[in-house]
This record gives structure tokens, C-alpha cells and sequence, in this order.
């Protein structure tokens, strides 16, 4: 057998191997090795084919095999060839060989339709074949198993037909499969992906799967619990997290945070006070994300100065805060108008080796803006357009009115022109202003401002 494979492989890797006579001098060499023509030999000889991209051999080898051998071929020879044709991206030779296979003495089974199924749910115009394919299957007396309608329901998933998907797991309970839980949770966090629905949806699918006998882990409370904090339903999304500990699932650090984000989303400052302590006495170990948000609760309760004694703590316990954290507490100080305070905590953050991002810009700027402070607004935003931050930025708008307000009228044009260098457009209030400012500024051509328009 060895020496027939060697044979093989050095015919097919001529550089010329299209001769009318490869097949036969193939099929006379098991004759010549002693090697009888069994199916691992025809299913050997068709992968090198494969192998070395002479397709055009392959529908020979399977015409001699079908109307000259007479033995049975295994199903896996044709489940490996489906397969070999759809990483070949010859999808109609897969569903072709698929519908041909009892012509070669073989009983098809869910072995091979699965294979085949496999295959066409990777693309659109393979999902289009699979209503023949299943219809197909049926003529073929092959009965659909429990492993097909996960199949169905994870390409259903992908394609975002949630609700054929949800038929799908019901008639899996119809025909008596019993309830897949791996295919119940991949339903359920597509079901929560979806951007339209809104919270009464998914509790209502949620408790649906529950009632037909899903058994949930860890992961799909989260997925209900995020997509719940998302729409604004922290106290639903608390509801969730105790039914996971009813169900005897120890919730993560993970979980925890998301709810206390949701609690504190709807202002239940007291509730997250006690999810906090809750956490801790279960024994997990707050992250940057918990902490971040408890500093939140602090600050959107005016308690500044709590909200930076917790980052000390933070720090004593080794979790380093991030920029999330410290534009938390930014956030929080310029709208008490403590501008001052605000640039010695940036000058903390650099410190400690934490870059400002343009949420932590936008707020500082936004803060010199509301005190007056419109020069030193405008040498940030210089420093933001130097770091090629943003395309856009209201902010920024607010900037160039300022200036134009206070008769900077020059300052305002030096700062458009450096934002229209940088490409980033500026709105239609700061054209409003700039000509305003324009016709009361001595010797000003409005030419320059049209120079500034048209790159734009």
C-alpha cells in the first residue's frame, strides 16, 4: 500500500499529470503493488488530487467508482470529500456528491447531511441551498438528529433570524429531542444582540427558556444581565443576578459590576452601597471596572473626595486605576467648577504613566470654557489636534465662539486653520461667529475664510 501511495503521489505531481491514461495506470497499479481496490485506496488517490488542485480528475475517479467497483464505500470517504470540496470553495460539487452518495452503494445518514449542512452555513448563497438540501434529505430516509437543529439554530444565529431559531428549539422539543442547552444559549446571546428589542423581549424569552427546562450557566445570566443594564434596567438586571444565586451559580466579579453599573444608572445609591458590600463578603476581588463604578456612586452623589480616597485604595491593593476611573473623577470636579483641582489630577495621571484621551480633554476644556477660561481651552485643544484625537468635536466649537465673543478674532482663525490642517470640520456656528467677528475686525478679507472652506 505504501508503494501504490508513492506511485500516486509522483504521477499526480508531474507538472503535466492531464493524460487520458493517469486514471487507468492509476487503477492498474494496485494490480501491480498487490493492493486490491478498496475504498481507502480511491479515497487516498482523490485527496492528492485535491492536494495538487487537479480537480478536473476527480469527477473520473468517481464515475469509475460508481459504475465499475461493486464494494461498499464507507459514509466518511464522502463526508471528507464534502467537506474537501467546500474548502475548495466548489459548494454545488459538495451538495452534488451529497444527493449522488447511495449511487455508490452507501446508506447516507445525518453524518453526512451535517457535513454538507456544516458547509453551506458558512455563507449566504450556501444558506440559500439548505431548504432543498433538507427536503432533499427527507427523500433520502435520512432522519434529522438532535445535532442538526443545533447546527440550524447557530446558522440562524449568525444571520440574525433569532426567531426561526427559536421555532427551530421548539420543534426540537415536538419531536422529542428534549431541550440542547449548548444550542439554548447560543439562541440566547444572539436573542440579545439584537439592537431592537427592548427589556420585556428578552425577560420574556428569558423566562420562556427557563419554563421549557434550559438550565442556564454563568455566562447566559450574564448575557441577560448586560443586555438589561444596557437598556436602562438595572433593577431588572439585580432580579437576574438573584435568580443566579437561587440557582446556586456564584456569580463573578463580572456580573457584579455590570449590575452595580445598572443600580447606579437609575440613581439607587443605597442598593449599590450594598451590592459593593455584598461583593466583597462573598469574597471577590474588585477589578478596575467595580471600582470605577462604585467611584461613580460617590461622585454622582457629590462625595469627590471619597471617590479620590477610594483611588489611594485602589492603589494600596495593587489595582491600578485607569483612564475611565480618573475621567470619573474629572468629570466630577469641573462641574464643581474646581479647575484647578482638575489640572493637579492631570497632572497625577501623567505621573502615573496614564495618557489623557479626548473624553478626559473634552472635559477639561468644557470646564475652562464654563469659568471663562478661553485662552487655556484654547491651548488644549491645540494639544488635542497636535495628538490628531477627533474628526469632530463640539467642543471645539465652543472654543472658536469664545474667542470670537471676546474679540480674539485672529486667535479664533488661527485655531480653524490649524483644525481644517488636521481635517476636522467645524459646525455652522463657528462659520456664524467667525462672520460676525469678521465684520466688525478691521482689514479682513473674507477671502481667507473661504480659502479655509474649500479644502474642507
Amino acid at each position: 500500500m505504501q508503494s501504490f501511495k508513492q506511485l500516486v503521489a509522483e504521477a499526480v505531481a508531474q507538472p503535466n499529470p492531464f493524460l487520458p491514461n493517469l486514471l487507468s495506470s492509476l487503477l492498474r497499479s494496485f494490480g501491480l503493488y498487490n493492493v486490491p481496490p478498496i475504498p481507502q485506496a480511491y479515497h487516498f488517490l482523490i485527496k492528492i488530487l485535491f492536494l495538487n488542485r487537479h480537480f478536473s480528475h476527480v469527477p473520473s475517479v468517481l464515475h469509475h467508482l460508481e459504475r465499475n467497483e461493486n464494494f461498499q464505500i464507507p459514509e466518511y470517504i464522502f463526508a471528507d470529500l464534502i467537506k474537501t470540496y467546500g474548502n475548495a470553495k466548489r459548494m454545488e460539487d459538495a451538495v452534488d456528491i451529497f444527493y449522488r452518495i447511495p449511487k455508490f452503494r452507501c446508506v447516507p445518514s445525518v453524518y453526512s447531511l451535517n457535513s454538507l449542512l456544516s458547509l453551506l452555513c458558512t455563507s449566504q448563497n450556501g444558506l440559500k441551498l439548505v431548504p432543498q438540501v433538507l427536503l432533499k434529505s427527507l427523500a433520502m430516509n435520512i432522519r434529522v438528529e438532535e445535532s442538526t437543529f443545533r447546527l440550524l439554530v447557530r446558522a440562524l444565529c449568525r444571520i440574525n433570524k433569532v426567531a426561526y431559531a427559536i421555532e427551530i428549539l421548539q420543534r426540537m422539543i415536538d419531536n422529542g429531542f428534549g431541550v440542547n442547552d449548548k444550542a439554548c444559549s447560543f439562541t440566547l446571546s444572539s436573542f440579545c444582540a439584537e439592537g431592537d428589542l427592548d427589556g420585556e423581549d428578552v425577560i420574556g424569552f428569558w423566562r420562556g427558556l427557563r419554563k421549557l427546562g434550559f438550565c442556564p450557566a454563568r455566562g447566559d445570566y450574564n448575557s441577560v444581565i448586560r443586555f438589561l443594564v444596557k437598556k436602562g434596567r438595572g433593577l431588572d438586571a439585580l432580579d437576574v443576578l438573584n435568580q443566579m444565586k437561587s440557582d446556586g451559580i456564584k456569580p463573578g466579579i463580572v456580573s457584579y459590576t455590570m449590575v452595580l453599573n445598572g443600580v447606579i444608572a437609575e440613581g439607587d445609591f443605597m442598593l449599590a452601597e450594598e451590592l459593593f458590600d455584598e461583593l466583597l463578603i462573598l469574597g471577590l476581588v474588585p477589578d478596575v471596572y467595580t471600582y470605577s463604578a462604585y467611584i461613580t456612586a460617590l461622585c454622582k452623589q457629590n462625595k469627590v473626595e471619597e471617590g479620590i480616597k477610594m483611588v489611594a485604595c485602589m492603589e494600596e491593593l495593587q489595582c491600578k486605576p485607569n483612564v475611565l476611573t480618573c475621567n470619573t473623577l474629572l468629570e466630577a470636579i469641573c462641574k464643581r467648577g474646581e479647575i484647578s483641582r482638575a489640572r493637579e489630577l492631570v497632572t497625577e495621571m501623567k505621573h502615573k504613566g496614564l495618557e489623557m484621551n479626548l473624553v478626559a480633554y473634552t472635559i477639561i476644556i468644557d470646564g475652562l470654557v464654563s469659568k471663562g477660561d478661553i485662552l487655556e481651552a484654547c491651548g488644549l485643544v491645540e494639544e488635542v489636534l497636535h495628538k490628531c484625537f477627533c474628526h469632530q468635536n463640539f467642543t471645539f466649537d465652543e472654543v472658536i465662539c469664545g474667542l470670537c465673543q471676546r474679540g480674539l478674532f485672529c486667535e479664533a482663525l488661527e485655531l480653524l486653520k490649524k483644525m481644517v490642517d488636521r481635517n476636522v470640520s467645524p459646525g455652522a456656528r463657528v462659520w456664524e461667529a467667525l462672520l460676525l467677528s469678521s465684520e466688525s475686525t478691521p482689514r479682513f478679507s473674507k477671502t481667507a475664510l473661504i480659502d479655509l472652506v474649500n479644502p474642507l
